[in-house]
């Protein structure tokens, strides 16, 4: 699912646990990581995560329904884009603004995808 749908199907749900199963039903739908990807694990998270790169297509993969979904949402976001490009997007604003109620350890998780993926 391409980013811009995700953003407005989450845009549609304003009840915040309504919201978080929108989330996790995005990491189960996600695309299985071809055997041609390179996969890092992601420092910082509370669950185990890896983002996974084929070429300018990204993967996500995690032990956790909400962080998968997560990885899904922010690999959506940088999904054939180029390093160079992917350091120019506002990452941490544009996922902010999706409104998705996390507690403080899965925000750290947060920025440390979005820090891996700014370091490209």
């Amino acid at each position: 699912m391409k980013y811009s749908e995700m953003k407005n199907l989450l845009s549609m749900v304003s009840e915040p646990v309504e919201k978080l199963e929108m989330v996790m039903d995005f990491g189960r739908h996600m695309s299985p990581i071809p055997k041609s990807a390179i996969c890092y694990e992601i420092k910082g998270c509370a669950s185990y995560a890896e983002i996974c790169i084929d070429g300018n297509k990204f993967y996500g993969n995690a032990d956790s329904d909400l962080v998968r979904g997560i990885l899904a949402i922010i690999t959506a976001m940088v999904d054939d884009k180029t390093k160079e490009e992917i350091k120019k997007l506002d990452l941490e604003s544009e996922f902010y603004s999706l409104n998705i109620n996390l507690g403080t350890g899965r925000l750290g998780g947060v920025n440390s995808m979005i820090r891996f993926l700014k370091n490209l």
